[in-house]
């Protein structure tokens, strides 16, 4: 699940994973996201801070207490690259904290070895 605020972002994560072999799911904010959550179960999700009207840290929070989704793994993608940012979203149980832009070859070797520790293949 790509959860970001931007449709720029969200297209552009979205074809480089479905280039790699992911089914992808985007939303659009992060109370589209827990909206999407009461109806499927993603493996992984990537998720950006600054979002309206729920924002990443908010997610990750209610994530990490629903008790179907508590160990769902998170990779937080934000521009907020600071250490007082970075140090909350690992407090909260994020699995990986990433800058934007990106790396996409950063990207899919976070994303390969996080599902391997779950045991899911693309």
């Amino acid at each position: 699940m790509v959860v970001d605020d931007s449709v720029t972002v969200r297209k552009v994560t979205s074809r480089l994973l479905e280039r790699h072999g992911y089914d992808v799911v985007t939303a659009k904010d992060g109370v589209d996201a827990i909206e999407k959550l009461t109806q499927i179960s993603p493996d992984v999700m990537l998720l950006d801070i600054e979002m309206p009207r729920m924002d990443g840290f908010e997610v990750a929070n209610y994530v990490r207490h629903d008790s179907q989704h508590q160990t769902l793994p998170i990779i937080m993608i934000t521009s907020r690259t600071g250490e007082k940012h970075r140090e909350r979203a690992f407090s909260l149980g994020v699995s990986e904290y990433m800058g934007k832009p990106f790396q996409e070859v950063d990207l899919i070797a976070n994303l390969d070895r996080i599902l391997k520790t779950v045991d899911i293949e693309p």
